[in-house]
């Protein structure tokens, strides 16, 4: 149990940083009606989290590298208790965003990539992939704790609790640090790339706020900019800067390796083309899982109208088939390998989505939702047995907190883009079938088609149909056109949601193109990873041949005469 102790101590802080996010997912009508704010509001908060963790993870790696692992780890942590306590307090959305999106995010960005770094070193061969298990199956196990224990603590009591809890783990986790050891450094220590981090983290950051802003922004007709471009929406044009960022970060490193300089990022780990493979596959599988946490309790929540609580439960059939297949998909790895196991989870996906779409309706049928959920987490609990020992893989000892900047940067950033771009889908979509629905239904008269038209150019949120049916009353339309706008709204809720999910799906079968290079065998055994392949740890002597008997020489035979 002892040669464990380090995993544990690791294995609370994934837990605790994945709970921390399914709270929320789960707790966002409270957070709406507490900070009087939209769901687009705490959608960029939610995204902004993920954001942050992305934009500085390569930072937080390289930091991990000069300053030693286990300090930073724990710096993080320290960092992370403080951003968790403002949360509990946070009188306001904007104190939120500071104490949970960024003081959190930025926390967590020195903890991941040196959490998995640790791992690594910490356990060899076999011990290894099943730790990299557990710390998936314990992701799986904060996303299956956390919808239900924040449910049940925002309905019936308050979510700032959790984030007064989270204070408690994070000071536990300190007092058993001296179970994480860390081996002494040799060589010498790399510098810090100041004009890379800034490039890495304006660049992601932009390229990110672009995706979110098209929400109210618009992608190409402008809907509610605070500018135009030409005459254009400007979410295109800020994308598009946040890639030249990427680009001039990209140049910049060259240059530092031509100079003989430290990069952030040593460029030739992405021609390992199993590191590669790895990362592009993780990207997309935080991209669908949190698309459809953002949702998938929207429907449940808003049309639905469900507490949170009650949208926990609904979501706990996800949560514990992630957190067992999570747990199980280790040895499935090592018997037939990685890729096959993540094209099964991506089959097992697209199954899910699909089941997912047909149950989409006015009236839940809570039987199957139970299916599609308890498939969905199959899926994902699969894909976070594999990824994180087939990205680690790759990586010398040397390179470790490097590679896992990378591992973390990739996921965080699909998580961004998950909030970010399928949040936008849905809306977007959402304002196209209601513009039709009211253009098309004969029970509304040319008035009342111009009153939407025109709220509608101010943005449209994703609301209850109550709050629709109150604004029309307020807007002084007869009660029938109030029903029928009501109604209108009602169709275009469902229609958004299913093009929103429907965009998952998408996602989930263009995945299979980068999971090309995945290797065939256990990372464990033998891979072709372009990269260092961990060494096992030496075993004893064969027993059969003496280590010190001398080799065995041919008989010589007499010459003949």
């Amino acid at each position: 149990m002892r040669r464990w102790g380090a995993l544990i101590v690791l294995g609370t802080a994934q837990f605790l940083m994945v709970l921390d996010t399914a709270v929320m997912n789960v707790s966002i009508s409270q957070l709406v009606e507490d900070f009087d704010t939209e769901v687009t509001a705490i959608q960029a908060v939610i995204t902004l989290y993920a954001l942050v963790m992305a934009a500085f993870m390569i930072i937080g790696g390289r930091i991990g590298d000069i300053l030693g692992r286990r300090r930073v780890f724990l710096i993080g942590m320290c960092v992370y208790g403080t951003g968790s306590a403002l949360t509990a307090v946070s009188p306001t959305l904007w104190v939120l965003a500071l104490g949970w999106s960024i003081i959190e995010g930025l926390g967590a960005a020195l903890v991941l990539p040196s959490m998995a770094a640790l791992v690594a070193e910490s356990y060899r061969g076999r011990d290894r992939s099943v730790a990299y298990g557990v710390i998936g199956g314990l992701a799986g196990a904060g996303i299956a704790v956390g919808p239900l224990l924040g449910g049940w603590v925002t309905t019936y009591l308050t979510w700032r609790l959790v984030f007064a809890g989270e204070v408690v783990v994070v000071l536990a986790v300190l007092l058993f640090r001296r179970a994480i050891t860390e081996q002494p450094r040799t060589g010498r220590r790399p510098a810090l790339d100041p004009v890379g981090a800034v490039l890495s983290a304006a660049g992601l950051g932009i390229g990110v706020l672009g995706v979110l802003q098209s929400t109210t922004w618009g992608w190409v007709a402008p809907r509610d900019p605070p500018f135009t471009v030409l005459g254009f929406a400007p979410t295109l044009f800020v994308v598009a800067a946040g890639v030249g960022l990427l680009y001039a970060f990209q140049a910049w490193e060259r240059h530092r390796e031509a100079r003989g300089e430290d990069p952030l990022v040593h460029l030739a780990l992405f021609r390992r083309p199993v590191l590669r493979s790895g990362l592009m596959t993780l990207v997309s599988q935080n991209l669908i899982l949190l698309g459809l946490f953002f949702t998938i309790p929207l429907y449940l929540q808003v049309v639905q109208g469900f507490d949170a609580f009650q949208t926990g439960l609904r979501l706990l059939p996800v949560s514990v088939t992630m957190l067992v297949a999570s747990l199980g998909g280790a040895g499935l790895g090592r018997r037939v390998g990685p890729r096959r196991v993540v094209r099964a989870a991506l089959v097992v996906l697209a199954a899910s989505i699909a089941w997912l779409l047909g149950t989409i309706r006015p009236e839940i049928d809570d039987a199957q939702f139970f299916g599609a959920m308890a498939l969905l987490g199959l899926g994902m609990g699969l894909l976070a047995s594999q990824l994180g020992n087939v990205v680690q893989s790759t990586a010398g000892e040397q390179e470790r907190s490097e590679v896992g900047g990378l591992q973390f940067t990739a996921q965080n950033l699909g998580s961004s883009l998950g909030t970010a771009l399928i949040g936008s889908i849905l809306i977007g979509a959402l304002t196209q079938a209601f513009t039709t629905q009211v253009e098309q239904n004969p029970r509304l008269s040319e008035e009342a088609r111009r009153q939407t038209s025109i709220a509608l150019e101010s943005g449209v949120s994703f609301v209850s149909t109550d709050q629709v049916h109150s604004a029309a009353e307020q807007a002084g339309l007869p009660p029938g056109e109030v029903d029928a706008v009501t109604e209108s709204y009602a169709t275009a809720q469902l229609n958004g949601l299913k093009a929103a999910i429907f965009a998952t799906g998408g996602i989930t079968l263009a995945s299979f193109l980068v999971t090309r290079h995945l290797p065939t065998a256990s990372p464990g055994t033998a891979v072709g990873t372009g990269g260092a392949t961990p060494t096992p740890p030496p075993g004893p002597p064969n027993p059969t041949v003496p280590p010190s008997a001398p080799p065995k020489r041919r008989a010589r035979h007499p010459r003949r005469p």
